[in-house]
């Protein structure tokens, strides 16, 4: 396992993850298993032979995230242009592991944080029909906003207090008054005042897969709700080169509003996510700071 990120961390080794699968699925006993180094946050995962994923969550209170996946992902994916994670089995808690865990079909690629599609524009036009593919899909029964989602697709303004702190955090290494101006610019923007929508939520690079230089699936839906889709506009800058956020931006079909906040989004994610994870995950820490890049050397900020 990589350093610890979180206080309350589970210790959770291959041996661990072994013991639970043979356990509990001694169908996959035999199965080679191999930790997947990632940037993410969230889970542990580790790929069981060639066509299966294990995720364990990191933190207690986090399992919540499987059950919303197995009844929401196999309602989603018919509609969706890109491939997205499949639930195939669901693991309980253990006194070794008090949580519960999942496996998952395992999808082809890698992620992008570690590898660039090879036609960015085309990597553009796909992301946003995935979007707005996403976005189209009736979502009245949808679950809203809470702390199962981290609260993606509400209003900004309830994380303006962490947003000034890690701008007094960041003092010094990143212009202020510049993520200030953005920052309060997306605030005042108008807040959505349509329907709710289905959002993955956190469409960073570690969740987007590319195969053969292609954008081929959107992963890790922990964020997964219905709101505000703003928060779908973030990889205009934490993904996209700068060259193409135009035409990602037109081909999403987001209203000034909505990429302002969307903007806004891209920023909090860095100002709470550098103080935090500066010395235990620098694989994060380099997409954070890229983004930071991005969004105050954006032009239409």
């Amino acid at each position: 396992m990589p350093d610890r990120m979180h206080d309350d961390q589970f210790e959770i080794d291959a041996p661990l993850v072994r013991a639970l699968v043979d356990a509990q699925f001694p169908r996959w006993s035999s199965l080679p298993l191999a930790h997947v180094t990632a940037t993410s946050t969230v889970n542990a995962i580790y790929r069981l032979g060639d066509e299966l994923a294990v995720r364990l969550p990191l933190r207690p209170g986090q399992a919540e995230q499987f059950e919303k996946d197995r009844r929401w992902l196999p309602y989603l994916a018919p509609h969706l242009p890109l491939r997205i994670p499949e639930p195939v089995a669901a693991g309980e808690a253990t006194e070794a592991y008090p949580s519960e865990w999942a496996v998952y079909r395992w999808l082809p690629g890698r992620p992008a944080t570690d590898v660039a599609p090879n036609d960015p524009a085309a990597a553009a036009d796909a992301l946003a029909a995935f979007i707005r593919a996403l976005h189209a899909i009736d979502a009245s029964e949808g679950p809203g906003p809470s702390a199962a989602n981290y609260q993606r697709g509400a209003p900004l303004a309830p994380r303006d207090a962490s947003a000034r702190q890690g701008l007094a955090a960041l003092a010094g290494e990143i212009d202020v008054e510049a993520a200030t101006a953005v920052w309060e610019a997306a605030l005042a923007a108008p807040e959505w005042d349509r329907a709710p929508v289905w959002l993955h939520g956190d469409l960073m690079p570690g969740n987007l897969l590319i195969d053969e230089g292609r954008l081929s699936a959107v992963i890790d839906f922990g964020a997964l709700g219905v709101g505000d889709p703003a928060c779908d506009m973030i990889p205009a800058w934490v993904f996209l080169p700068a060259a193409v956020r135009g035409r990602f931006r037109d081909a999403v079909r987001a209203d000034e509003a909505t990429w302002t906040r969307g903007r806004g989004w891209a920023l909090w994610i860095a100002l709470v996510g550098l103080p935090y994870y500066r010395d235990t995950n620098p694989g994060f820490v380099r997409v954070l700071r890229r983004t930071l890049d991005a969004v105050l050397g954006d032009p239409d900020r």
